[in-house]
């Protein structure tokens, strides 16, 4: 997979986390966005290292989608955690 699948696999990982975990965010859609591309390289990176899992070349392997569902939701849940209340609602 190139550089262009695994950005369109965080865009796509990032609004899965949003539907999964709604709310307000402080970064808005584009913060989401790239927190969804961070963390797709973040839970394919964990699935690698400490999963034994290896990163498959392919768009449609399932494992690389949870990996990537995964991680852009353990870096919304931080990001909300650090930022959540720094802007007025």
């Amino acid at each position: 997979m190139t550089i262009i699948g695994w950005i369109v696999l965080g865009l796509l990982a990032g609004a899965i986390a949003k539907i999964l975990l709604p709310g307000r965010d402080p970064g808005g859609l584009v913060g989401t966005t790239l927190i969804g591309v961070a963390g797709a390289f973040l839970g394919g990176w964990i699935s690698a290292r400490y999963l034994d899992r290896e990163i498959a070349n392919q768009f449609y392997d399932g494992p690389t989608w949870i990996a990537a569902i995964g991680g852009a939701l353990v870096l919304l849940i931080g990001y909300r955690i650090l930022f959540g209340h720094s802007r007025s609602r």
